[in-house]
């Protein structure tokens, strides 16, 4: 029987994958693990019916679903998630040194293993009776909720077929959540920074991968040094730990909406920070070191208020790769532009690197040794703030420093193991994912470095520059700005696998998952490394908390002829 073999196909696919992670010990574990490839073999089972006698086709069927699997078991072992159709979206070209990267020994061997278990294992299983393990199957199917509830697997449960169903969206929210919690501390008073900066010329660079607790002197000297005339924000959080939808909540200020493709912004109502600005008067322009195509970047860029747009593709550059050019050659393609602007027109420039993304490969050497893939980061951060340098000692020989006003931020984190499962930005809320750098650099104005420990978000990044520059920030931005003492949560999710929403409360912190119901509750003063859950603990508060992110994540959702719909009280 071709479910049978199926089955065995799944669980040494799901042993592969499982290696080297921690299994929660419990007799629900097995069930809790395998009840999802139970569910799919039934499934084939009942396909397998309908096909009948053609035996070539169960055969083909047979075939695909094993060798799919296959596929995703170094998937697994890398990003702890099978392929989702979200996933599959984003494995376009440009990440193809990323995909090289996971072509080794190890993953082949694995691949082969799994293969030659869907081999073999119908001769094996040639005498299984059908009617017993089609119960079976039922029963540990049917029990695979009630032990998902006692086990938390992380979604390493999920079979790689399954992954793929579309998800259900949940019922529309009847009022609304908010942006207010249980801090009541008040924030530092940076009132005197409104309108100070007017007049200036501004660049905002929005830096790639780049979590907070990475950021030190030796790996990013420039940035560093650019901090100490800066207003440095300690607990800035980005709304979505991914570049694309990032960037549309930074230059819209607006949540970018849940379960949703960035090339559906383009329809999106959005007064960006760039079009405010070029309505004052500024000539405005975004570099990116990468390429527009990658996961819609052109829905979030075209057509909000840039006059020149250049990418990878425009710039050209001595070093390619499949994320785009050498930073050294957009930073002149920068200064260029700036050089061609009549003289005293102030400007606007947005510049997105894309040194720090995986897989960490830089065009020369750096200060750690490349053996660690942290250390290899690390160098692609410190080879990412050369180029920064270059930028600012431009603006400097062309007298510029004093006349800049300089806005530097991570557009997300990057984590390596720090919890469970944890690789790379895109699937976890913890605040190696999620919190990151902000300053606001004046040189000449602001004599010191001034730290503030307030909670914000990135989607207080527009209304926040238009207010140290003079100009009101539309009604309709989501974000308010960083120099309001009052305090508030920063909200964030993510959903290219496990469906998840998140908060940062003052001192705490709460992360939800849409599908499980799972939650944790964290106090970040006392437990920064995010490992004791004080959800039993502060119940009450937990609940509220919940409650709230779910009535964001079903606000996050909603959406009209492709744009969003966000609102909150």
């Amino acid at each position: 029987m071709r479910a049978a073999s199926l089955l065995l196909v799944f669980a040494a696919a799901k042993t592969a994958a499982l290696a080297g992670h921690h299994v929660p010990l419990s007799w629900w574990s097995p069930v809790a693990y395998l009840w999802q490839d139970a569910l799919a073999a039934l499934v084939f089972a009942a396909l397998e019916f309908a096909v009948g006698a053609r035996r070539r086709a169960c055969w083909a069927l047979y075939g695909l679903a094993a060798l799919y699997v296959a596929i995703n078991v170094p998937v697994v072992r890398a990003l702890s998630t099978p392929l989702t159709w979200r996933m599959w979206r984003a494995a376009g070209g440009p990440l193809a040194d990323s995909m090289r990267y996971y072509v080794t020994w190890s993953n082949a061997l694995l691949f082969a293993f799994v293969l030659a278990v869907a081999a073999l294992a119908p001769r094996a299983l040639r005498r299984v009776p059908r009617r017993p393990l089609l119960a079976a199957l039922a029963l540990c199917a049917g029990l695979g909720p009630v032990a998902a509830a006692r086990v938390d697997t992380l979604g390493l449960e999920r079979n790689p077929w399954l992954a793929l169903v579309p998800r259900p969206a949940e019922s529309g929210a009847t009022r609304s959540y908010s942006t207010s919690g249980f801090d009541r501390t008040p924030g530092e008073d940076l009132s005197r920074f409104r309108g100070a900066f007017a007049g200036r010329n501004i660049v905002m660079v929005s830096l790639e991968s780049t979590a907070a607790q990475y950021v030190a002197p030796d790996v990013m000297p420039n940035l560093s040094r650019l901090a100490q005339n800066a207003i440095v924000f300690d607990n800035a959080y980005a709304a979505y730990p991914e570049s694309v939808k990032g960037l549309f909540s930074v230059l819209c200020s607006a949540y970018p909406p849940f379960d949703s493709d960035a090339p559906s912004y383009a329809a999106a109502p959005c007064r960006s920070v760039a079009a405010m600005l070029s309505a004052a008067g500024y000539r405005t322009a975004l570099f990116h070191s990468g390429r527009f195509i990658y996961l819609g970047m052109e829905a979030v860029v075209r057509h909000r208020g840039y006059d020149a747009l250049a990418d990878a593709g425009d710039i050209g550059g001595n070093h390619h790769s499949s994320f785009g050019v050498d930073e050294p050659a957009t930073v002149a393609r920068i200064l260029a532009w700036i050089d061609a602007l009549p003289d005293g027109r102030r400007f606007f420039v947005t510049y997105l690197p894309i040194a720090g993304h995986h897989p960490y490969d830089s065009p020369q050497p750096g200060p750690f040794p490349d053996r660690e893939e942290f250390d290899r980061y690390r160098n692609a951060l410190h080879y990412g703030d050369a180029s920064l340098g270059t930028l600012i000692d431009g603006l400097r020989a062309r007298g510029l420093e004093r006349k800049t006003l300089w806005v530097v931020y991570g557009d997300h984190g990057e984590a390596f193991g720090q919890h469970e499962g944890d690789y790379g930005h895109t699937f976890f809320l913890y605040d190696e994912n999620v919190r990151v750098p902000f300053l606001i650099a004046a040189p000449g104005a602001i004599g010191s470095e001034v730290h503030c420990s307030r909670v914000v978000s990135l989607i207080d990044s527009a209304p926040t520059l238009l207010d140290v520059v003079g100009l009101p920030a539309p009604g309709d931005y989501q974000g308010h700005s960083m120099l309001q003492p009052a305090p508030r949560m920063a909200l964030f999710f993510a959903d290219y696998s496990l469906r998840m929403l998140g908060l940062r409360d003052g001192r705490w912190k709460f992360i939800y998952e849409v599908d499980s119901g799972r939650s944790r509750l964290l106090d970040i003063e006392h437990d920064p490394r995010e490992t004791t859950d004080l959800s039993p603990r502060h119940a009450a508060q937990a609940r509220w908390y919940a409650e709230n992110l779910r009535l964001f994540g079903l606000a996050a959702g909603r959406k009209t002829a492709g744009a969003t719909s966000l609102h909150f009280e």
